[in-house]
């Protein structure tokens, strides 16, 4: 178990690879994998039992889907750091035939991949199946998933949350990154959602809110909820109030930095508010 102060240095390195990434190939998206920088420290720095010894059955571990995969470069960066791959092979992140690519893929057998999650939407419906599969093989760990709040603009997330409650599947924590932000504009502009946590609930499901989705105790607190809540019969959701662009700010408080890569001058700007403190690759 990782310290608080641990936690938070561990998640000021993620920042640096996070635009340092972007910048490199002046392609990407900065804003939500900021955003979502502290709930995957905490995830894989404290919260899951997994091995770096990867493999796709993942037996006796928890699992982890990500959903919303245009946010690959903070999945990067936590799978690396964690000691899944080199962390220098974030420097070939988005450059062509490399495992790094800008939407996680599996055919290039890139450790702590579970899912290609280029398209939104089925990230449910991919963990769902894995969730039932522990269930059938005994195996009493968790799946977790993470998914953007535009994401649930796709149909499909409805028809894996009615089904996930439906068939009882109470081993699956599923977190939304509520920042109310969207590549278009606010998500209440592109297509308003109305109330989250009720729909959660009037599918059955046991719905937890945290305001403070980039603190690091708060995100400890809420994971420890949910996984008490487990096993009751009904899948979990977190609602995770977050901020696009967290930590860095000129790009927090807009949706601007959503797929848009920093200059050599905003970079340096962004290095100088997150000293390194892991090293850089």
């Amino acid at each position: 178990m990782s310290t608080t102060q641990q936690l938070k240095d561990f998640a000021q390195q993620v920042r640096r690879d996070i635009v340092r990434m972007v910048h490199a190939v002046n392609s990407g998206h900065p804003g939500g994998s900021l955003g979502c920088n502290e709930f995957l420290t905490v995830l894989y720095q404290d919260v899951m039992k997994h091995s770096t010894d990867f493999d796709m059955d993942g037996e006796g571990e928890d699992l982890f889907f990500l959903s919303n995969g245009h946010i690959s470069p903070v999945f990067y960066s936590v799978l690396a750091r964690s000691g899944y791959f080199p962390v220098e092979e974030l420097a070939t992140f988005r450059i062509l035939n490399t495992r790094l690519q800008g939407h996680p893929t599996t055919h290039e057998g890139l450790p702590g991949v579970r899912m290609a999650s280029g398209s939104l939407g089925q990230g449910m419906s991919v963990a769902l199946g894995a969730a039932q599969a522990k269930k059938l093989n005994g195996d009493d760990r968790l799946v977790y998933t993470l998914h953007g709040d535009g994401e649930l603009q796709e149909g499909q997330n409805w028809e894996a949350i009615m089904y996930a409650a439906g068939k009882n599947v109470d081993n699956l924590i599923s977190t939304i990154d509520y920042n109310g932000q969207q590549i278009d504009g606010s998500t209440d502009h592109v297509m308003p959602m109305g109330d989250l946590k009720a729909k959660f609930e009037a599918f059955g499901w046991i719905v937890l809110e945290e305001e403070k989705g980039n603190d690091i105790e708060s995100i400890q607190k809420v994971l420890a909820e949910a996984k008490s809540l487990t096993g009751n019969g009904k899948p979990v959701c977190i609602l995770l109030q977050t901020e696009m662009g967290n930590g860095i700010d000129f790009m927090m408080h807009t949706h601007a930095w959503h797929g848009k890569a920093p200059s050599d001058a905003q970079l340096e700007d962004a290095l100088n508010q997150n000293p390194a403190t892991l090293g850089d690759y």
